[in-house]
């Protein structure tokens, strides 16, 4: 038996039109929500879609950059992107690079933009955490130690910010590659005494994320102020009913629900397009899982396979956290919808991802068909 490579990479089709759906439907909804605050206050409706379909450009003009890397450079480089991205989150704290925008310092000033480092770090650390996976299973804490180092150094710097989102998607990522990895149910078991009681710690020390819990759990005691932003998603989700009430209809836009086109971007599509189109939104985003986790099972090498098992790991566990805040099934946290969501960094960075999926996959593709039985 010989085999020769045909040297045709074949993508992943299917996932290459969920995402680039997502992102333009992203472009829609955001109108709809924004138009009328973003006339408000700038004098343009459309000032936020101009902005997100400018980083929209950007990222497609970066995608085929980013799928023509080969995915062994990333390994080669994990520890210098680990570093990157800890630099990145480190230089947010610094006079003058920081911007701070509702009590959070989490954006760099470049002069003619911003961006938000979080949103790299965490692809640099899954990056990161493939390496480590591909060379050594997680069997005992000595191998698992320099991953558990890292999301440690990783989530105090973003925690630093503050952004528990983040934070929270971070952790939850590193515990699926974890798992993934070989981690056993008593490593987690073990893990978990101190991580809940660090949460009770991080709660306790800072008032306003008391106050969400209190208004995650009766967002009614304080309607006009910490629960007040959920009982606007509540009514947004309620008068969509089943099939919406039509888009570009909505009457949460019209200044009653904060951040509807970033963060609670979801409940507009609820109440514009009802349960059918959030269902439809979620089945996307089951799709591009179950595509993710296809490429994975299927990569060419160990680092791959850990490599896009993250990459999956940060869309799903992102979407379901933005829905479970919109819902009110956990407490109010900011986090954009994956590839939806105003937010140019966020958008380039998912579309990086997709692109590095795309070569995983293109490159598994091309072992399966570019050989021949002799």
């Amino acid at each position: 038996m010989r085999g020769r490579l045909s040297g045709k990479l074949i993508p992943d089709k299917v996932l290459l039109c969920c995402a680039a759906g997502l992102a333009l439907f992203g472009l829609l909804m955001q109108y709809s929500a924004s138009s009328y605050s973003a006339l408000d206050e700038t004098g343009d409706a459309f000032f936020y879609v101009k902005k997100q379909g400018i980083a929209l450009l950007f990222a497609a003009a970066a995608y085929p950059f980013v799928y023509k890397i080969d995915t062994e450079i990333y390994k080669k480089l994990r520890y210098v992107l680990f570093i990157l991205g800890l630099v990145l989150l480190a230089l947010v704290f610094i006079p003058g690079v920081g911007v701070e925008n509702y009590g959070a310092t989490r954006w760099i000033n470049l002069g003619f933009t911003t961006f938000q480092p979080s949103d790299i770090a965490k692809f640099t650390l899954v990056i990161f955490i493939a390496g480590c996976l591909s060379k050594n299973s997680c069997v005992t804490f000595k191998s698992m130690a320099a991953i558990l180092l890292a999301c440690g150094a990783t989530c105090a710097l973003i925690m630093a910010e503050p952004n528990m989102s983040i934070t929270m998607c971070v952790g939850l990522v590193t515990v699926v590659m974890l798992f993934l990895g070989g981690a056993k149910a008593k490593h987690f078991a073990l893990l978990g005494i101190p991580a809940v009681a660090l949460v009770i710690v991080l709660i306790a020390a800072e008032p306003y994320r008391l106050k969400r819990i209190a208004a995650f759990l009766d967002p009614w005691s304080s309607p006009l102020g910490e629960g007040y932003q959920l009982i606007q998603s509540y009514y947004a989700l309620g008068s969509g009913g089943l099939f919406g009430v039509g888009l570009f209809n909505s009457r949460q836009k019209y200044m009653f629900l904060p951040f509807a086109e970033s963060d609670f971007i979801f409940s507009v599509i609820g109440e514009e397009l009802g349960f059918v189109g959030c269902a439809a939104v979620l089945a996307v985003f089951a799709v591009i899982v179950w595509r993710g986790s296809i490429i994975s099972m299927r990569a060419v090498s160990r680092f791959d396979c850990y490599l896009a098992a993250g990459i999956t790991a940060i869309i799903g566990v992102q979407a379901l956290l933005n829905v479970a805040v919109v819902t009110g099934s956990i407490p109010p946290t900011g986090l954009p919808l994956p590839f939806v969501s105003a937010g140019g960094t966020s958008l380039l960075m998912f579309t990086c991802a997709t692109a590095i999926l795309q070569r995983i996959a293109a490159k598994s593709q091309r072992q399966t068909f570019g050989h021949k039985m002799y």
